[in-house]
């Protein structure tokens, strides 16, 4: 099973000037945990529920004057739309990473795949299990 037939295609990107609060708004208004980072509509990286949190209210930053660039995540952990799940899975096993954005081969973001979406959609569903249990290990 490729990760196109799982992976969850609407997602909306945010520009690395926004605020945290307006991360924090679209991720309410769209029940997401993740928005991928564009910069001059490059992708650079992605912020999640959790930068958010430990990066800027737990460093009682205004959420306003904080932008997404000074939490976010750089870098872009990814596998590509006609990667095997299986594949995709193994490396959010090793990375120990709970979602990945999916890419097509001209680098553009089509979608984000996340545990759920093995779990729901896969074919296996012990590799959810399995990823989520290697996911959830501290980290070395």
């Amino acid at each position: 099973m490729q990760l196109r037939e799982i992976m969850t295609k609407s997602f909306q990107v945010i520009d690395h000037r926004e605020s945290v609060r307006r991360a924090a708004e679209l991720m309410r208004d769209l029940d997401v945990g993740i928005l991928p980072v564009v910069e001059e509509n490059q992708l650079v990286g992605t912020v999640t529920d959790r930068d958010i949190t430990v990066r800027a209210t737990a460093a009682g930053s205004a959420p306003e004057e904080t932008t997404v660039a000074g939490v976010m995540s750089r870098g872009v952990l990814f596998g590509y739309e006609d990667e095997d799940a299986e594949d995709a899975a193994a490396t959010m096993e090793q990375k120990q990473v709970r979602r990945l954005l999916v890419l097509d081969h001209g680098e553009h973001c089509v979608g984000i795949v996340s545990i759920g979406d093995l779990a729901v959609r896969g074919r296996d569903p012990s590799l959810s299990a399995e990823v989520l249990e290697r996911v959830s290990e501290p980290g070395s």
